[in-house]
């Protein structure tokens, strides 16, 4: 059944034995993380925390962290069952006879949900309204010991364009700042920020409106790639069953979900100078350094009398959002095959953090198609901050790893087989000589041309810890390597990395790597720098570090694991 309301959502994950309500007494300030993140890694359960320090809300995390708990949220027995749905309603041969018509008035109904309504009454989210505003009084996280402060980790931000009533919801991380304000991280491609520009170039406040705890239908849409002029709200009304009743705010012009927990009112000022933002343990798995954002002005507070507070800790993967990236690839992917015919199946694995790697399987019936594929995908909205392409035939199955390992040993012929793409690249990723802008790795592991080895190559690869002391060390040791060993692929990375780890190292590659700068040809063999970069070696920024908990943290939760009452869990 579809989730009319974060409550209803929590009751059913506790009916199905899915949610571990936590009565002992907990800190906001990275205790709520280490917890968090042990059970995440661990597949656990959702966690209510009914008693945070400070503050009287409880709080939610993990509630999507995992593929039962996300096709849940979503009301589909799994997310494969939504991309079948959208292939059904793609397919014109369903409309061109009139029994096939007929057949499909079911499915063209629940179209009908897709319409979000606009309401004069008063919302659950209003029942409470503060005008004092008070941002203390939430239970915000401080989610790693690097972090700049706390910062609202679910936050879903309503603004519209300057002159329109047409509204955009997206996902952009709040710090407080202070009681009244916080950061408002929203990065130069994101809707926000132009619906930003179009308020600056007026001179003239924005209005802006924050909503906390909706149900994950919403929660979801407002994560999603959807284009420019189409509603998120249309697309969770969709998912949801239900349309999505939305209520005007009590002092701006802004309209948000009724069912919310919480919304935040307020305004961000073009005028006014920008903020310091970050760091911020991000989900890439490194801290994103800091830069300047807009303040966003809290000035009323409005929630329901039971409100819940609801969060999310990002970090190495696998965390909660990485089930959030994986409903979006299925979702999407129908959408795709329109545009791209030769595309069979995708696959974002968790170690690629949303924009790093892309795994696709393909009908390759002529040469290039392969690179044909990759040219479209990059040039697809977002899809273009993908840094790495692997592109298998149409009977590898991309889900399984060990299937996709087995065809890039066997068909990529070295140069032959590898395309370089110059162009955008996402605003988390660190790894390029320039913030924005770098180079993508294509690597065409279809057997149309399938690799002819000679005596000194193997299919085999090697993965080399270096512990870097200078400048391009990593390269140097691989060459050595590549010139007396007959492994095709050769990985270097940093010596504090476990090489027989191959999630983590995977994750190292698809973070540390600029295609241009870190690839080593030799002979047919491919090497792959994979370790962290120095100044000297083309970068223009500085490096981000690892996320990880400090040592005093991580042992005050395990002497406190048998108070929290999770039980047994094997991270």
């Amino acid at each position: 059944m579809s989730q009319k309301d974060l409550h209803s959502f929590i009751k059913e994950l506790e009916e199905r034995g899915e949610l571990k309500r936590i009565l002992t007494e907990v800190s906001s300030e990275l205790e709520i993380t280490e917890i968090t993140d042990r059970v995440s890694k661990a597949h656990g359960p959702a966690l209510l925390f009914e008693r945070v320090k400070g503050s009287k809300y409880p709080l939610l995390i993990n509630a999507m962290g995992s593929f039962d708990r996300m096709s849940l949220g979503l009301d589909t027995k799994n997310l494969d069952e939504l991309g079948s749905l959208i292939s059904e309603y793609l397919d014109l041969g369903n409309y061109l006879s009139f029994k096939r018509l007929i057949k499909s008035i079911p499915r063209l109904l629940r179209l009908l949900n897709a319409l979000p309504s606009r309401s004069k009454r008063r919302g659950q989210c209003q029942e409470v309204i503060e005008r004092d505003v008070d941002l203390d009084t939430l239970p915000v996280l401080k989610c790693w010991p690097e972090d700049a402060g706390k910062f609202m980790t679910l936050p879903l931000v309503f603004t519209k364009e300057f002159g329109t009533k047409r509204q955009n919801v997206g996902m952009y991380r709040l710090q407080l700042l202070d009681k009244t304000t916080t950061g408002m991280h929203w990065h130069k491609h994101k809707d926000g920020s132009q619906n930003y520009k179009s308020y600056q170039e007026q001179g003239m406040r924005m209005p802006v409106s924050v909503a906390l705890g909706c149900d994950p239908a919403i929660t979801y849409a407002s994560t999603a790639p959807m284009p420019p002029m189409l509603d998120e709200m249309m697309l969770a009304g969709w998912l949801r069953k239900s349309r999505v009743r939305m209520v005007k705010c009590v002092t701006n012009d802004i309209y948000v979900p009724a069912n919310a927990e919480f919304v935040l009112e307020g305004y961000v000022d073009p005028t006014e100078e920008l903020v310091l933002e970050g760091p911020f343990g991000d989900h890439t798995g490194y801290y994103s350094l800091a830069d300047y954002y807009p303040r966003f002005h809290v000035t009323c507070i409005t929630h329901r009398k039971d409100a819940i507070y609801p969060a999310t800790v990002v970090g190495k993967p696998p965390m909660e959002d990485c089930y959030m990236a994986k409903a979006t690839e299925r979702i999407f992917l129908p959408m795709l095959r329109m545009i791209i015919p030769e595309l069979k199946d995708m696959n974002l694995p968790l170690e690629g953090v949303f924009h790093n790697c892309a795994i696709v399987s393909i009908k390759s019936r002529y040469p290039g198609a392969a690179a044909k594929v990759m040219n479209s995908i990059w040039g697809m909205g977002q899809m273009m901050y993908t840094k790495l392409i692997i592109v298998v035939d149409s009977a590898v199955d991309v889900q399984d790893i060990g299937q996709v390992w087995e065809a890039v040993r066997t068909n990529v012929d070295g140069e032959k087989s590898l395309i370089l793409s110059e162009g955008p690249l996402d605003a988390l990723d660190h790894s390029s000589n320039e913030a924005l802008y770098g180079n993508r790795l294509g690597i065409d592991a279809t057997g149309i041309r399938t690799a002819v080895n000679s005596d000194s190559v193997t299919n085999t690869f090697h993965i080399l810890g270096v512990h870097k002391e200078h400048p391009s060390q990593a390269k140097k040791s691989l060459s050595e390597y590549m010139n007396r060993h007959k492994d095709k692929f050769v990985i270097a990375v940093d010596s504090e990395v476990n090489t027989s780890d191959l999630s983590t190292v995977m994750w190292k590659v698809f973070n540390n790597i600029d295609a241009k700068r870190d690839l080593l040809l030799v002979n047919g063999k491919i090497g792959i720098d994979a370790t962290k970069k120095w100044k000297e070696e083309g970068l223009t920024r500085d490096w981000p570090k690892d996320i990880e908990m400090t040592q005093e943290i991580k042992q005050l939760v395990s002497e406190r694991w048998k108070q929290y009452d999770i039980g047994e869990i094997n991270k």
